[in-house]
């Protein structure tokens, strides 16, 4: 019989198994609480979760939630990081964190309902992020419209400089 705290606790991943947009399974294996707590602190900037759970409650969550192929990627102890916005970031976060400690794994990972190999999260963090998309887009739109306000600006300089330049030498003919 399970106890009421397990059940709370298969509620809570199952809702953020059918909330996340994304989700990464890691190894956390040779972690120290402050590097927990840091990734932690990371991926919550981001939108994310980090939840350090049995295996066996997380099947049961996959399984209430309709998520299938989780389970052989369940073995050891397992870290999953729910995201809830653009990977990208989060994916940033796991893979820099895990890349300077060399210590654990991200075993697998869900995109938009699709499950893959972990392996893949290199190409993920290797993306621009949302807002630095955005910024791309919005700087390439601007460009043509700055040039465009530049080359008027340019014209009108140069018909105030001829315009000057007439004057100027309107002077100089009505003082001879």
């Amino acid at each position: 019989m399970p106890t009421q705290a397990k059940l709370e606790k298969v509620a809570q991943i199952k809702e953020y198994l059918e909330k996340a947009e994304s989700f990464f399974v890691a190894e956390y294996l040779g972690l120290k609480v402050s590097d927990m707590t840091d990734l932690r602190a990371k991926l919550r900037e981001s939108d994310s979760r980090l939840v350090v759970e049995k295996n066996t409650l997380i099947r049961v969550a996959a399984k209430e939630a309709g998520v299938e192929g989780l389970d052989e990627y369940l073995t050891g102890p397992t870290a999953i990081a729910f995201v809830f916005g653009d990977p990208v970031a989060p994916a940033k976060a796991l893979y820099d964190s895990f890349k300077k400690l060399e210590l654990p794994v991200i075993k697998a990972m869900s995109l938009s309902g699709e499950l893959m190999e972990g392996a893949k999260i290199k190409e993920l963090a290797d993306l621009p992020s949302r807002d630095e998309l955005l910024a791309m887009v919005i700087g390439n739109i601007e460009a043509p419209i700055a040039e465009l306000i530049s080359s008027m600006d340019a014209v009108v300089q140069e018909f105030v400089g001829t315009i000057d330049a007439l004057a100027g030498s309107a002077e100089v003919s009505a003082a001879a």
